[in-house]
């Protein structure tokens, strides 16, 4: 059991890493790009192994990418983008959207639909992570100048 969660850790930092250095993401970035995307991903295959379903899964794993960039951008001073973007990487539903069009393609509709429906909701749970940290972190953010302000 340990060898597949150091093999899952160890791949999905190679990822998100080959990703940064892809969009040229700057160099001084790229350690806190792998962990970000290492948090994620972590985070989705712990919880798919504990059965919460792909699509919860994947919200709760791009809520931590989110959180994870937040507080990289800050320590390193550069746009959250630079740590999102490659940190989503490993919860993209890749595999999903092939089954989808090769199905198409076989003409075996049914299938290519249900593939196609599942490829939405990931994708969806991906947006939804990164808005409901943006929107917890801008909450924090107005309380904390609320209380400066009293």
């Amino acid at each position: 059991m340990f060898s597949i969660v150091l093999m899952q850790i160890v791949f999905s930092f190679l990822a998100t890493l080959a990703f940064a250095i892809i969009t040229n993401v700057p160099r001084r970035s790229l350690i806190e790009c792998g962990f970000t995307g290492t948090l994620g991903w972590m985070t989705y295959w712990i919880l798919s192994h504990l059965e919460a379903g792909t699509t919860m899964s994947t919200l709760a794993g791009a809520f931590i990418v989110a959180i994870a960039s937040y507080f990289f951008a800050k320590s390193k001073r550069l746009p959250v983008t630079i740590f999102n973007v490659p940190g989503i990487v490993p919860l993209v539903p890749g595999g999903l959207a092939y089954q989808a069009v090769r199905n198409f393609v076989l003409g075996d509709y049914i299938e290519a639909i249900s593939f196609s429906v599942r490829v939405a909701l990931v994708a969806g749970a991906i947006a939804a992570g990164l808005v409901l940290s943006e929107v917890l972190n801008h909450s924090i953010r107005r309380f904390r100048e609320h209380k400066e302000n009293i």
